[in-house]
């Protein structure tokens, strides 16, 4: 099966309130191409580097997310290029992204990032502290917060997984109700290749898929 009939196979099997966000990390602009044709209208990039060599052949017919970690230096140019930051786990990163906008005179739609398995090595805000970044943040005039993402940890079987996608749900709901200025909550990004069902189950509307999409990646 090639990418474009992976893409029409995942279309047809997600309800239509799914936004099926393309994860192109290590792929060729050709294989983006594809992907494209087949009706992928979301794309996901982790390096803001990769992404502009990328952004430049393929512009903006579809539109483009950030899904990996942000250093505040790079946030300048994620924003020329990307339409939403959906890893957002900090103030600081949170302002440094305010100012950006405002230089723009735009508000800028992100997503918190919450580190749901509570993993040293990830980022993500831990759950018991996303509450006060969110009232944190929603002080800043040039942001928008339009929902929670959550990656979760590294699971054999996919359905051990789904705990920590109910808890982001969980927080998802809970954030709907504080009505906080600058704050929209309405995406909620969890689900990979081998777990973005769960995900749905669990109430997620974006699901990002790479390889479920191009097949593995070359050398792992």
């Amino acid at each position: 099966m090639n990418i474009k009939d992976n893409v029409q196979k995942i279309l047809k099997e997600i309800p239509e309130r799914i936004i099926l966000l393309c994860a192109t990390k290590g792929r060729k602009v050709e294989e983006i191409e594809e992907a494209i044709e087949g009706g992928i209208k979301f794309i996901g990039e982790n390096y803001v580097q990769e992404a502009e060599e990328k952004f430049l052949k393929i512009g903006k017919k579809v539109k483009w997310h950030m899904i990996g970690h942000l250093q505040r230096n790079k946030v300048k140019k994620a924003i020329e290029i990307f339409d939403m930051i959906e890893t957002v786990d900090s103030f600081k990163l949170a302002k440094e992204i305010d100012k950006e906008a405002k230089k723009r005179n735009i508000v800028y739609p992100i997503l918190i990032e919450i580190n749901s398995g509570r993993e040293l090595q990830k980022s993500g805000v831990l759950p018991e502290d996303a509450e006060k970044l969110i009232y944190d943040i929603a002080e800043l005039e040039n942001v928008r917060i339009e929902g929670l993402m959550t990656m979760g940890p590294v699971v054999k079987n996919p359905e051990d997984i789904r705990p920590y996608f109910k808890l982001t749900k969980e927080l998802f709901e809970e954030f709907k109700k504080l009505n906080l200025p600058n704050t929209e909550l309405k995406y909620l990004s969890m689900g990979m290749t081998d777990t973005w069902k769960i995900a749905v189950e669990e109430g997620a509307n974006i699901i990002r898929i790479g390889t479920g999409i191009f097949g593995p990646r070359r050398g792992g």
